[in-house]
């Protein structure tokens, strides 16, 4: 045994067989900034390093990745399900499970940048960009919280509609979430499992409510494999593959991003030992994958009921049994042979025309848990966004105050003055504005990720650099040719100009600090410091 001084002043004891140690390139733990989720961390029990794998370890690391896994979850993405259910079948089932995998391995590499430098992107991006693009990037992923924030709000006022059977307006479920949202963010006062558990409790709420519609509806369990695993289309269209791009741009969202990074330092692991390291990267991998698979099952969930009971069925149809069950939205349907359109709101009225007033009431549950849970996330991550790119500390009240204001105030004038088509239609546009953010999300973790002044020993091989940049490449261009046939669509002049700036945009997230139109680019000192990024295609 020998006695040593940390950086404390502390006098420690520690055995002759010290640890791996390697040496971080990020700051050490006394430098970390102090996130306001971080008022405690969460120990990891102290089992033997040799074992391959521990379920002790997977529960204490248990908690971050079902947090990340809500964003998939949200009522954007559980609007993009139905749609697809109802307009392509079961056709686009594989489509959903490649753009789950995707977005596993994506969060896979903000998880590993929190846990080797300690810092989460937004801490990163602020160190490493100099003053106009780290703005630049901040405002832009800012944007796409408040896109998201949006959403989240109309599904909470939908559900709330829905569940009182219209005596909740809309535009009183929009100030009812505003004043829940404040009320269950402090759960975190009470310790920071038992946050994580109430946000278990709504992914169950979500998996029963879903899961009660899957099996009401019975679909097809032939017709569900096959779409899932394997990859075709027969008959599909325009509005086919406007929806599998749909999919993509709802699944992968760049706010959680950000929001996953930062949850992974809530687990108390020695960074200077490399094989802690590298086992809080394996077992958040674990349990990344576990959440995302229970999230892809929730989704297909929905995709199935809506395409066994509404693939194919026209306005007509459902009108009459509407009218035939005495619902009192009936008027939504006109009577006429066009294919059904629906959302959230007129999904859960059809479910309820056709499976009885209970179908209606659980699936109103189910997104009424959705939206709440996904709107606290949202509003960890505008948190952890706001303090890493301007190294400000607001208090809690301060930041879910000014979130909730931004988010609230045009959805309420939306409540106010128009109809519910109106509102549930505005996440048709809130779903384009988060894909044109995702460049200002995946490029800088694929470039972070892949230094290896940054990462050292984890810093991304060639392969990852490859595949990554390919892979980010693939879904930024899907994500584009959304915004382009959602832009043409509006035939909008200003819209279309700023779709031609999305390249530069792309570049800025790369760090660029100037361009020059003689054919080259200009990268600020403090990026060429740290490794230029590597990227192939």
């Amino acid at each position: 045994m020998k006695t040593e001084r940390d950086g404390d002043g502390v006098l420690e004891e520690s055995s002759s067989q010290e640890p791996e140690l390697y040496s971080p390139a990020s700051p050490g733990p006394q430098q970390e900034p102090i996130s306001t989720y971080f008022e405690e961390k969460v120990p990891i029990p102290e089992d033997d390093m040799t074992k391959l794998f521990s379920f002790r370890k997977l529960w204490a690391f248990t908690g971050p990745g079902f947090l990340m896994s809500i964003a998939y979850l949200d009522p954007g993405n559980i609007e993009s399900d139905l749609q697809s259910g109802a307009r392509a079948g079961f056709k686009l089932l594989w489509v959903l499970l490649g753009a789950t995998i995707i977005g596993l391995l994506l969060q896979r590499l903000a998880a590993r940048l929190g846990v080797v430098t300690g810092m989460h992107l937004a801490e990163v991006c602020n160190r490493h960009y100099p003053t106009v693009p780290r703005i630049i990037l901040w405002l832009m992923v800012e944007l796409a919280i408040i896109g998201s924030d949006m959403q989240e709000v109309i599904g909470c006022a939908i559900a709330l509609n829905l569940l009182s059977v219209g005596r909740i307006p809309l535009w009183a479920g929009v100030l009812i979430t505003i004043i829940d949202t404040f009320v269950f963010l402090f759960l975190d006062k009470y310790g920071l499992r038992k946050l994580e558990a109430f946000f278990g409790f709504l992914i169950t709420i979500m998996a029963l409510s879903f899961g009660y519609e899957y099996v009401r509806v019975a679909p097809d369990q032939a017709e569900v494999l096959k779409g899932m695993f394997v990859p075709y289309c027969s008959g599909c269209g325009p509005t086919q593959l406007e929806q599998a791009v749909g999919i993509v741009g709802a699944v992968i969202m760049p706010h959680n991003i950000y929001l996953h990074s930062a949850l992974v330092k809530s687990r108390d692991i020695n960074r200077a030992n490399k094989k802690e390291v590298k086992e809080a990267n394996k077992y958040y991998f674990i349990e990344s994958s576990i959440a995302l698979f229970i999230s892809f099952l929730i989704n297909v969930f929905v995709v199935a009921v809506f395409a066994e009971a509404f693939y194919g069925k026209t306005n007509m149809e459902v009108s009459l049994q509407c009218n035939e069950t005495g619902s009192a939205h009936s008027e939504l349907f006109p009577a006429n042979n066009e294919t059904l359109e629906v959302d959230i709101y007129k999904g859960g009225v059809v479910l309820g025309c056709f499976f009885g007033p209970a179908a209606l009431y659980i699936w109103a549950i189910g997104i009424l848990a959705a939206g709440q849970s996904s709107t606290m996330t949202g509003t960890y991550s505008g948190q952890f966004v706001m303090e890493g790119f301007l190294n400000l500390r607001w208090s809690r009240f301060a930041r879910v105050l000014l979130t909730r204001s931004i988010a609230i105030f045009p959805t309420l004038l939306v409540a106010v003055f128009q109809d519910v088509q109106h509102l549930t239609g505005m996440n048709d546009f809130l779903n384009v504005l988060q894909s044109m953010q995702l460049p200002f999300a995946l490029i800088p973790i694929l470039t972070f990720t892949s230094l290896t002044s940054l990462m050292n020993d984890f810093a991304n091989g060639l392969v990852w650099k490859i595949g990554g940049g390919l892979l980010i490449l693939v879904v930024c261009a899907i994500n584009m040719y959304f915004v382009v046939v959602y832009v043409t669509a509006l035939n909008s002049t200003v819209l279309r100009e700023r779709e031609r700036v999305c390249v530069w945009r792309c570049l800025i997230a790369l760090g660029v600090s100037r361009l020059d139109f003689r054919g080259s680019v200009q990268y600020p000192p403090s990026v060429l410091m740290d490794e230029q990024p590597e990227f192939d295609s």
